[in-house]
């Protein structure tokens, strides 16, 4: 079965005419209306006659996808247009506007938007995000199965921003975002504008924990453009839930007539923490460690260790070891969750653990800190005092990786730009 298929920019400022082929107006936009439904129906059109924006019911169009298109009613309502909740104008609302490419967590650009007849009706299947403003003759003939195929994006996989739309009382669906993983996000953010970046973020604003991941890896030029149109409270509750290291680096940069008094609303656990991580330098080991690891006892058996684990709120990169300390706390041992999830329960902590491990010190700058990761092969690394041996942090390799790179590598690699 041959699909009709149109491109929306073959359709938009061409002219309505009657039975007779007289013109009686031109064809300005397309309005879809959003719903359950992956590929949305075209409900009408916006036809200008008269020096007015006029609505025609899609019922009364005799075939967008022919030469001539017709107007098959008795008579033209001349009321003017009235956009209803949840539709959109396909031309105004979406062509040449930033959408987002659910697949991959991109963001594109409909260059062209591509219409197909289905069941009698026309439906929107898809986008074009390539640098030819017409869709690739390719595509005459293919089912919706096919749309995706030579560089166009099937519209199921899309998300519109609607911040430059608030008639139509439409936001970016959560749980749609949540499938994505908190850097995606971040990349989307940083690739959009400030508009839409803002509409992103208040979707996933849903979800504390989430905001505070997207958060966490913007890089700290769009962190500080967003926090900036917050309130010290609303700031201070987003810092709570962000890794006590992001947080203090977040808090150095904030404006100095802020910056105490959002430190000084943050709870006391974070609070203490936070502070305790300001007093180093930024650039060493100290000043990117996180607190939040898992320490036991060295008389502690496995199962114990486990037990640890599984009621600590660390981050989970953090959990990849284990390590045992003294009653002062001291660093005595370490040993990888795996080797912990092949032991049996009862086995003590000291048989499996590896003695006197690998360790870096709060004053060590990042390439030592590097190096030392680097030749003991070590994804977290121990930070010790380097006068009592305390454990005091972890480094983990993400953290340490993504201060070594270069500024703005995810522009330099195409992370944080939009998708052609």
């Amino acid at each position: 079965m041959t699909l009709d298929i149109v491109n929306l920019s073959g359709i938009v400022r061409r002219p309505l005419v009657d039975d007779a082929g007289d013109r009686i107006g031109r064809i300005e936009d397309l309005v879809v209306r959003l719903g359950d439904s992956p590929h949305p129906p075209v409900v009408g059109l916006v036809v200008r006659l008269g020096g007015r924006d006029l609505f025609l019911p899609a019922r009364k169009i005799a075939d967008l996808g022919a030469d001539t298109i017709r107007f098959a009613g008795n008579r033209v309502d001349l009321r003017r247009f009235d956009r209803r909740q949840g539709e959109l104008l396909l031309a105004k609302d979406l062509l040449a506007r930033h959408l987002i490419n659910l697949v991959g967590g991109r963001l594109i650009t409909a260059n062209d938007i591509v219409l197909a007849r289905s069941a009698g009706s026309w439906e929107v299947v898809a986008v074009d995000p390539g640098r030819r403003p017409l869709l690739r003759r390719l595509l005459r003939g293919r089912g919706a199965a096919g749309v995706s195929r030579g560089g166009v994006v099937d519209f199921a996989s899309i998300e519109p921003f609607v911040s430059h739309v608030p008639s139509a009382k439409l936001r970016i669906p959560y749980r749609k975002l949540a499938k994505l993983h908190p850097a995606q996000i971040a990349d989307l953010v940083e690739a959009a504008s400030h508009e839409e970046g803002e509409e992103i973020i208040e979707a996933v604003g849903e979800d504390v924990e989430l905001e505070a991941d997207v958060f966490e890896a913007l890089d700290m030029a769009h962190q500080l453009e967003f926090l900036s149109s917050r309130n010290d409270v609303e700031a201070a509750r987003l810092l709570e839930r962000m890794a006590p290291d992001d947080a203090a680096d977040l808090i150095t940069e904030i404006d100095q007539d802020r910056r105490l008094s959002i430190l000084d609303l943050l709870p006391e656990p974070q609070q203490h923490k936070v502070r305790s991580l300001l007093s180093y330098n930024p650039e060493t080991a100290g000043g990117i460690m996180s607190p939040d690891f898992v320490a036991v006892p060295s008389t502690a058996s496995v199962g114990q260790a486990l037990e640890a684990v599984r009621v600590s709120s660390a981050p989970a990169e953090a959990l990849n070891v284990v390590y045992t300390v003294t009653p002062r706390g001291e660093l005595r041992g370490s040993a990888p969750i795996a080797s912990l999830v092949r032991a049996s329960a009862e086995v003590a902590m000291s048989e499996v653990c590896r003695e006197q491990p690998a360790h870096v010190h709060p004053t060590w700058d990042l390439h030592r800190t590097a190096r030392q990761m680097s030749d003991f092969n070590l994804t977290v690394a121990p930070v010790v005092d380097a006068d009592h041996g305390r454990l005091l942090g972890v480094v983990t390799i993400d953290d340490l990786i993504e201060l070594l790179l270069p500024q703005g590598w995810r522009r330099d690699f195409g992370m944080a730009t939009v998708e052609e």
